[in-house]
C-alpha cells in the first residue's frame, strides 16, 4: 500500500516581475520524514516554506499539503494540524509564558492543560510565570517550539529553530523531532546549523530559486564524487619526506601532513600511510555538507 505524500510539491514556481525566486520546484515529503532545505541566503528557501503553508500563493505548479491546496478556502479545516516554528519569533513582552501559550491553545482549540505540560516539555515551567519579555533568546525560542507543538501537529515546519538553544536545549529539540517523527509527523526543515540538518532523512540544496540536489547524505556524497581529505600526523617529519615527494600533498606544518584520494580508494591509501615510520595518528575527513553543497550548485550552474 503506497502512502501519499504530507507535502508534495511539482513545479512550483514563484515570480515577482520578472524575477524567479523559486523555480520549477518538486518536492515529496513522506510522513515520518524530515527533509531539511538548505542554501545560502536569496535561494528560495523562506519562500518555498510561505507556499507550503499557504501564506504566499505560487505563479505556476501545484502543491499538497495533507492532501489539500493550502491557499485553498478549505485551509482551515486542516490548519490545527500543522506547526510552524518561523526564525525570529515575536511574542507579546507583556505578556507571561503561560499566558502567551494558552492564547496559542485556545487558537487552535486546545486544551490549556495541554499548554502547561508543553511548557513543562521545554524546560519553560519554572518560568511559565514570568513576562516574555524578560525571556533570553533561547528561551522565547523554546517557548516558540512550545507553539509549534500545540495540537499534535502531523506536518511541523521549522525555520533556523535551534538558534539561540544551548547544548542541553537542543539536545532536547532533537528528542522532539525524533518523538514526532515516530510518531508519524511530517517536518520540513531550513537551517545553517549542522548538526540540525544531520538530524534530517534527507537534504535538499537550493540555489537561486532552484532545487540542484535532493537526496540522504551518502547519495550527495556519491552524486558530488569528490575526495576525501587523509590527515597524516608523524612524530618526525624527516621519515616521511620521501614518500610525500613521490606523492601530490601538503604539508601543513613540520609535524602533518594531508593528500586526498578516491572513496573507494580510501583503505588503500591508508594502510600505504600506515607503514610510514613516526606515524601517531591517521584522521579521514570525507566532505562536508557546505563542500557538497558548493559542488553540486556548481555542477548545477555548469
Amino acid at each position: 500500500m503506497t502512502t501519499s505524500p504530507t507535502i508534495f510539491m511539482e513545479g512550483v514556481s514563484k515570480r515577482y516581475g520578472e524575477s524567479f525566486v523559486v523555480r520549477d520546484v518538486d518536492l515529496s515529503v513522506a510522513p515520518g520524514e524530515c527533509v531539511a532545505i538548505v542554501g545560502h541566503n536569496g535561494a528560495g528557501k523562506s519562500t518555498l516554506v510561505k507556499m507550503a503553508l499557504g501564506l504566499i500563493t505560487p505563479t505556476a505548479g501545484r502543491i499538497a499539503l495533507l492532501g489539500e491546496n493550502p491557499a485553498g478556502r478549505q485551509a482551515m479545516a486542516f490548519r490545527r494540524r500543522i506547526g510552524f516554528l518561523p526564525e525570529n519569533v515575536a511574542f507579546s513582552a507583556a505578556m507571561t509564558g503561560r499566558e502567551v501559550l494558552r492564547f496559542y491553545a485556545r487558537l487552535k482549540q486546545v486544551p490549556v492543560a495541554v499548554a502547561d505540560r508543553l511548557l513543562e516539555r521545554v524546560g519553560l515551567a519554572a518560568a511559565a510565570h514570568r513576562r516574555v519579555g524578560t525571556y533570553s533568546k533561547g528561551m522565547r525560542q523554546r517557548l516558540g517550539l512550545a507553539q509549534a507543538l500545540l495540537g499534535e501537529p502531523r506536518v511541523l515546519f521549522l525555520d533556523e529553530p535551534t538558534t539561540g538553544l544551548d547544548i542541553e536545549s537542543r539536545q532536547m529539540f532533537y528528542d522532539v523531532m525524533a518523538e514526532l517523527r515516530d510518531g508519524g509527523a511530517t517536518l520540513l526543515l531550513s537551517s545553517h546549523a549542522l548538526s540540525d540538518i544531520e538530524q534530517a532523512d534527507r537534504i535538499a540544496i537550493m540555489k537561486a530559486g532552484r532545487m540542484v540536489a535532493c537526496g540522504a547524505l551518502p547519495e550527495l556524497r556519491r552524486q558530488a564524487d569528490l575526495p576525501l581529505r587523509i590527515r597524516v600526523h608523524v612524530v618526525d617529519g624527516t621519515a616521511a619526506r620521501e614518500f610525500t615527494a613521490r606523492r601530490s600533498v601538503q604539508w601543513l606544518d613540520d609535524l602533518r601532513f594531508e593528500l586526498t584520494c578516491a572513496d573507494d580508494g580510501k583503505i588503500e591509501t591508508i594502510r600505504s600511510v600506515s607503514l610510514l615510520e613516526g606515524v601517531s595518528d591517521i584522521e579521514v575527513m570525507p566532505p562536508t555538507l557546505v563542500d557538497l553543497c558548493d559542488e553540486l550548485t556548481r555542477e548545477a550552474a555548469e
